[in-house]
């Protein structure tokens, strides 16, 4: 079946570290720019980091995230990753993974696929 789904979220401390993956079955994953879009409470979805597509490696991020993110993906497992550093309680959301045919994009609108999200609390 088709499914992209995020996992790895969770209450952490500010500073603290965390590793989200999201693993797709059902389409095809090289096809595709991988993205993570987060919501937070009261807020509208914004795109935080991009990896593109097939034989590119350019990668993009949200500026507030730039230095303390990393994206990376595993095409052989169809899983992309997202390592959070030095987290901070204003990254508190729901993160998404998603998949953009052909390129990256920050735009929500432009995303083909959703998956389902996974929480990431920091505390104080």
């Amino acid at each position: 079946r088709c499914s992209w789904q995020a996992s790895g979220g969770g209450l952490v401390q500010a500073g603290g570290s965390l590793r989200l993956s999201c693993a797709a079955s059902g389409f095809t994953f090289d096809d595709y720019a991988i993205g993570w879009f987060r919501q937070a409470p009261g807020k509208e979805r914004e795109g935080v980091s991009c990896i593109s597509s097939g034989n590119s490696s350019n990668t993009y991020y949200l500026d507030s995230v730039k230095g303390r993110f990393t994206i990376s993906s595993d095409n052989a497992k169809n899983t992309v990753y997202l390592e959070m550093n030095s987290l901070k309680p204003e990254d508190t959301a729901v993160y998404y993974c998603a998949a953009l045919y052909s390129f990256c994009t920050f735009i929500t609108s432009g995303v083909d696929y959703w998956g389902e999200g996974t929480l990431v609390t920091v505390s104080s």
